[in-house]
């Protein structure tokens, strides 16, 4: 969460609360919600566990799903994805930032009913150099064809975050 530490303050919504988890895994100084490809797999549904436990706390008394944004970048974008779209309870909106979908036919076949109401943002850089740009743009089309109403942007960057980008973001959650 640490390197995510900047974003409340960008994002400058003064009435919004905001909740940055660590990711499960110990990596290289950092973490990770899941190993590398191939053997990611596990990792995802694990980390997927993790997460519902913790919204189904959350949701519980003090916060209500349909007003909260589920929010990743890199591998958090995958979960937002891979996790968000199954989740049972549907949330106001789902922002996903240079990732990329473990298993698209999966996931088009197993998504919660509801999150196909709802809005999805995704972004990816045409530069990046972890997460190939066409891949994500065929991965989006394929949900978006499965009926996710997902607005995707490209941004002329590599794997990160950008000031035009962080703006996009705070427009798009003001439009909710």
């Amino acid at each position: 969460m640490a390197g995510f530490l900047w974003l409340p303050p960008e994002l400058n919504l003064d009435d919004m609360n905001y909740l940055l988890l660590n990711a499960p895994y110990d990596y290289f100084g950092g973490y990770s919600w899941y190993d590398l490809p191939p053997h990611q797999l596990g990792g995802i549904e694990h980390s997927s566990k993790l997460l519902t436990i913790t919204l189904d706390i959350l949701f519980e008394k003090d916060f209500n799903a349909a007003q909260s944004i589920l929010f990743g970048f890199s591998q958090g974008s995958l979960l937002t994805f891979e996790f968000g779209a199954r989740y049972k309870k549907v949330l106001a909106g789902y922002i996903a930032v240079s990732g990329y979908i473990y298993n698209t036919a999966k996931l088009a076949q197993e998504l919660n009913p509801g999150v196909k109401n709802t809005k999805w943002l995704c972004t990816h850089g045409k530069q990046d150099e972890v997460l190939p740009y066409e891949e994500s743009v065929a991965q989006v089309k394929a949900l978006q064809d499965a009926g996710l109403k997902v607005a995707f942007h490209s941004f002329d960057k590599p794997h990160t975050i950008i000031r035009e980008e962080v703006e996009l973001i705070r427009k798009w959650i003001k439009s909710l």
